[in-house]
């Protein structure tokens, strides 16, 4: 091998490095079966969602993940694979390839490391259900939300109640009975 193409399989390798360098997650699939349109539409889902979409060498990503705790990873490399790493949502990349898999019925993982762990395929399936955070925290908001507006709402209702079988209030009954003790009485 000649010194030019070491030096050219060492920026892929560097390139994979600085990628993985603070990633929360990583996740890989086998993406045989796509067509160019389907992989534009899925690079595009992706990026919009600031993860990293790449297809690599196997060997060049066993080097780059050698001794990181992407290393787990290196078992899953067999065949074309393709890598989705986020530094910011750890469920995204599953999620969003779960999406297009759904999609394109084409695709299917292979493993991935979120937050640390190693999950296989299986496990990341069951990651890609996760919602994403702001989903859980929409839902979280609302749940706070809905009793304290009931609460609101029950309190705004018991205010604006006005007494039962027409009667008057009791603010215009005291003028009523003051009239009443004034008048002299008739015999």
């Amino acid at each position: 091998m000649s010194e030019e193409a070491k030096k050219q399989k060492q920026v892929v390798i560097d390139e994979i490095k600085a990628k993985l360098d603070g990633a929360q997650s990583a996740v890989l699939i086998d993406y045989m079966g796509t067509t160019v349109d389907e992989a534009n539409a899925l690079r595009k889902s992706l990026r919009e969602a600031g993860i990293e979409y790449s297809v690599y060498k196997n060997t060049l990503m066993k080097r780059a993940i050698e001794g990181t705790d992407f290393a787990p990873l290196a078992d899953a490399m067999k065949g074309p694979s393709a890598i989705a790493i986020s530094k910011t949502d750890a469920t995204a990349p599953a999620r969003i390839l779960k999406q297009n898999i759904d999609k394109m019925k084409k695709m299917e993982f292979k493993g991935g490391i979120v937050e640390g762990t190693y999950y296989d395929k299986e496990g990341i399936a069951q990651i890609a259900a996760i919602p994403s955070r702001e989903e859980l925290l929409a839902k979280f908001l609302g749940s706070i939300k809905s009793p304290v507006s009931q609460f609101v709402r029950t309190l705004a209702a018991i205010a604006e109640e006005k007494p039962a079988d027409g009667a008057a209030a009791p603010a215009a009954e005291a003028p009523a009975e003051e009239a009443a003790a004034e008048a002299p009485a008739a015999e």
